[in-house]
C-alpha cells in the first residue's frame, strides 16, 4: 500500500524523473458518454501557454497488443475430411458426446489460417447439437472471430460457449472479451467485463484499449483511474494507451469552441498521467477561473495531484473547494482525501474525513487502514479492520494487504498469522507475493530468519523480488551474513541494476567486519556503472518547498541553518549521542557518510528555525533515513520537544521523546 518516495529535487518530481508512473487511484468514476466533445473539429496544437507534452507521441493500435493465444505444436499437415455426425437417440440428446476429431481438424484450420473455413465447420458442429468443445478448440475459434472480424461468429461462439456450460478460466474470459473489443462489440464487451469475477491487469488493458481506440476518451480515462483501485499494478502497454488518449482528447480540448467540465476533466488528467503535475495543478486553477462547474471528479483527480507534489497547502484549498461545491459527502473525493492525508502524515485529519463519511467502501477502508499501518500505530490499523469485518464490508486482496503491513511494520505475530491464515480459510483471498513479503518482515522482526527463508521456500510461487528484499533488510538488521548473501544474489538475478540490492549487502559485510567483501562490492558497483545519488530532504514553510542536500550551502540562510544543526549536535551529546559512521546510506554518495550535515539534518535545522516551539515538523526524503540520522533525530525530538515527522523511502518514521513509532526496524 505504501507508494515509495523517489528522489524529489524540486517541487514538481515530475520534472526530473519523467519517466516514473504513479497511481493515481479514484473509484467508483463515473463519465458521461460525450462522443460530441471528441467529434467535429479538426485537430491542431495551438496551446499557448503550456508545452503539449503529447505532440511528440506515436503510438501503434492498441489492437494490436492484446492476449496472445495459447502456443500450440505445430499440427501435422492439414487433411480436412467431411465429418458426418452419428444419429442421435431420444434418450442420449442431451449427453454431450466427445468431438476430437472435429476440434484437432478446426484447430489445425485456424493453425494454418483458413479461418472462415474453421468457422464453417464449428457452424456443422453446432448445428448437429450436443457436442463437447474443449478450451483449446474456443481458444482457436476466438482467434478465428477475431481476424475475420467476424460478428456473427462471435455471437455463436460465446453463445456455444454458455448454453453448453463450458466454463471460463481468468484466460479464457479475456479472450472472449478481447473477441468482442476487437469486433468493435463494446456495449457487450462492457457489460462482460462488468460481470467479470476476477479482473487482472490483461482484463484492464483489454477494455481501456478497446474504448480508447473507438473514441471514448474520457471512459478510457474514468476505468484507467479505477484500475488503480482494483489492482494497484499496470503495464507499459496501458499506459502507452492512455497517453495516446491524452494526446488525442489535447488537440480536441484546444479546438472547442465551449470547453466543458468533462474536457477540463479529460486534459488535466492526461497532463497528470504523463507526469506533468505541476502543469496539471495550473490547469485547474485556470478551469476554476473560468467559471466552468467544477464535480467530485475534479477535486479527487487534483488531491491526487497533490500527493504526487506532495503539497499539503494546495491540497488543503482543494478539500475547501470540495466542501465548498457540494461535494463533501462524495465518498470518492472523501477516500482520496483519506488516502492523502494518510499518506502526508496527517492520519488524524485521514480519520476525522473518514469518521464524516455517510458512506464508506472497501477503498475507504483500504486507506485508513494502510495509513494507520505505514504510520506505525498497528494495534488501531487491526481495529479498524475487525471493525470493517463487523459492518459486514468484504474484505479484498488490497484489505489484508494494509492489514498484514501494519502488523509486520508493528510487530504484531500473533494477530498477523491469524489474519494470513484467515485469506483464503475464511474469504477465499489467495495469498499473493506481497502478503508473503509482509509475513517474511514479521517473522525477521522478531529474529526468525530460519523461519523467514523457509517460508520464502515454501511459497506456493516462484519468489519474488519484494519477498527476498524483506528477508534482505532483515538480514541487514540482524546482521545475518550467510542469509544476506543469498537474499543478495537472488536479488542481483532479478534486479541486476537495482542499486540498493548491492548496498544492503555492502552494509552488511561493513557492519560485520568483512572489509575485503565490503570492498568486492563496490567494485561491482563501479564496474556496472552504478552510481549512489546525491541524497535530498525538503520541508515545506508557509507554501514554500525548501530542498537540501546533503553539505548544500545554496540555501540564503545557510549561515543559521549550520549554526542550529551545530548547537543541536551538542545538545544531543549530552543525551548519550555518538555518531554512526558504520552504516551507508541505501541509496546515496559514499562521502556522505564523512558529512555530520546530512539533508535531512539540515531540513530539521531549518524547520526549527522557521516555525514556533512546539510546532511539528514534517521532513520528506527520497532515501532510506541512514542509522545516524535515526539516532540523532530521536533524540533532537526529545531536547527540542517537538514532534518531527520523518517520510523516507521505506515509511513514516514518527519520532517523539527519545523514540520512534518504527521500532527501529525499517
Amino acid at each position: 500500500m505504501e507508494m515509495p518516495l523517489l528522489r524529489y529535487q524540486t517541487l514538481s518530481l515530475d520534472q526530473i524523473q519523467r519517466s516514473i508512473s504513479f497511481p493515481l487511484s479514484f473509484s467508483d468514476s463515473k463519465f458521461p458518454k460525450q462522443r460530441s466533445l471528441f467529434s467535429g473539429y479538426s485537430f491542431s496544437l495551438n496551446r499557448p501557454k503550456w508545452k503539449n507534452p503529447f505532440s511528440r507521441i506515436r503510438c501503434c493500435s492498441y489492437v494490436e497488443q492484446q492476449l496472445k493465444p495459447r502456443p500450440r505444436p505445430i499440427p501435422a499437415k492439414i487433411e480436412v475430411e467431411e465429418i458426418k455426425a452419428p444419429p442421435l437417440a431420444q434418450e442420449e440428446a442431451q449427453i454431450a458426446i466427445p468431438s476430437s476429431g472435429i476440434c484437432s481438424q478446426i484447430e489445425k484450420l485456424v493453425w494454418y489460417k483458413r479461418y472462415r473455413e474453421a468457422l464453417e465447420m464449428f457452424e456443422f458442429l453446432e448445428s448437429k447439437g450436443g457436442y463437447e468443445v474443449c478450451g483449446s478448440t474456443y481458444d482457436a475459434l476466438v482467434s478465428a472471430c477475431i481476424s475475420l472480424r467476424s460478428i456473427r461468429g462471435v455471437k455463436r461462439v460465446f453463445g456455444y460457449m454458455i448454453s453448453n456450460g463450458f466454463e471460463l478460466d481468468q484466460y479464457m474470459r479475456n479472450r472472449v472479451l478481447l473477441m468482442h473489443v476487437k469486433c468493435g462489440m463494446m456495449i457487450d464487451a462492457r457489460q462482460l467485463f462488468g460481470e467479470m469475477p476476477e479482473r487482472n491487469p490483461v482484463s484492464w488493458n483489454t477494455i481501456i484499449g478497446g474504448l480508447v481506440d473507438c473514441g471514448e476518451f474520457v471512459e478510457a480515462f474514468g476505468l484507467f483511474l479505477d484500475m488503480w483501485e482494483e489492482i494497484c499494478d499496470g503495464e507499459s502497454r496501458v499506459f502507452a494507451t492512455m497517453i495516446r488518449a491524452a494526446a488525442d482528447a489535447h488537440c480536441v480540448f484546444d479546438e472547442m469552441p465551449k470547453k466543458t467540465t468533462v474536457g477540463w476533466n479529460t486534459i488535466i488528467a492526461g497532463y497528470a498521467l504523463h507526469g506533468y503535475s505541476d502543469e496539471a495543478l495550473s490547469m485547474y486553477y485556470d478551469m476554476r477561473d473560468s467559471g466552468v462547474p467544477m464535480d467530485h471528479f475534479t477535486f479527487s483527480m487534483i488531491i491526487r495531484i497533490c500527493a504526487r507534489l506532495a503539497s499539503l497547502e494546495h491540497a488543503k484549498q482543494a478539500h475547501a473547494g470540495l466542501v465548498r461545491h457540494g461535494f463533501g459527502l462524495d465518498i470518492v473525493a472523501n477516500t482520496s482525501l483519506v488516502d492523502f492525508y494518510s499518506k502526508w502524515g496527517r492520519i488524524e485529519d485521514a480519520r476525522h474525513v473518514f469518521d464524516q463519511m455517510p458512506n464508506k467502501n472497501v477503498i475507504s477502508w483500504n486507506a485508513l487502514i494502510a495509513g494507520y499501518g505505514n504510520h506505525g500505530r498497528g494495534d488501531e490499523a487491526v481495529e479498524m479492520f475487525e471493525k470493517m469485518l463487523e459492518e459486514r464490508m468484504v474484505p479484498n486482496h488490497v484489505t489484508f494487504l494494509a492489514v498484514l503491513s501494519a502488523c509486520s511494520r508493528s510487530g504484531l505475530s500473533e494477530r498477523g498469522w491469524e489474519i494470513f491464515e484467515s485469506m483464503s480459510r475464511d474469504y477465499k483471498v489467495k495469498p499473493r507475493a506481497m502478503h508473503y513479503a509482509c509475513m517474511i518482515e514479521l517473522l525477521g522482526q522478531e529474529g526468525n530468519l530460519d523461519e523467514a527463508f523457509a517460508l520464502i521456500r515454501a511459497a506456493p510461487f516462484k519468489p519474488t523480488a519484494n519477498m527476498w528484499a524483506a528477508l534482505l533488510t532483515a538480514c541487514r538488521i540482524n546482521e545475518n551474513l550467510e542469509l544476506g548473501k543469498i537474499s543478495a544474489e537472488e536479488l542481483y538475478g532479478m534486479e541486476p541494476q537495482k542499486l540498493s540490492n548491492y548496498v544492503v549487502l555492502l552494509n552488511i559485510y561493513n557492519s560485520c567486519g568483512k572489509l575485503k567483501e565490503a570492498a568486492a562490492v563496490v567494485q561491482t558497483l563501479r564496474r556496472k556503472g552504478l552510481r549512489m545519488l546525491p541524497a535530498c530532504s525538503w520541508i515545506e514553510i508557509k507554501k514554500q518547498v525548501h530542498i537540501f542536500h546533503s553539505g548544500d550551502e545554496r540555501h540564503t540562510q545557510t549561515r543559521e541553518i549550520y549554526e542550529k544543526v551545530d548547537d543541536l549536535m551538542v545538545k544531543i551529546r549530552r543525551h548519550g549521542y555518538i555518531r554512526d559512521e558504520k552504516h551507508l546510506l541505501p541509496d546515496v554518495d559514499e562521502h556522505e557518510r564523512i558529512s555530520a550535515y546530512h539533508s535531512e539534518k539540515l531540513a530539521i535545522a531549518y524547520g526549527l528555525i522557521s516555525t514556533s516551539d512546539g510546532t511539528p515538523l514534517q521532513i520528506v526524503q527520497g532515501h532510506r533515513i541512514c542509522a545516524d540520522c535515526h539516532s540523532a533525530i530521536k533524540l533532537i525530538a526529545k531536547v527540542t520537544e517537538r514532534e518531527i515527522v520523518v517520510r523516507d523511502a521505506s515509511r513514516f518514521h514518527h519520532f517523539r521523546n527519545g523514540g520512534c513509532s518504527c521500532g527501529n526496524y525499517w
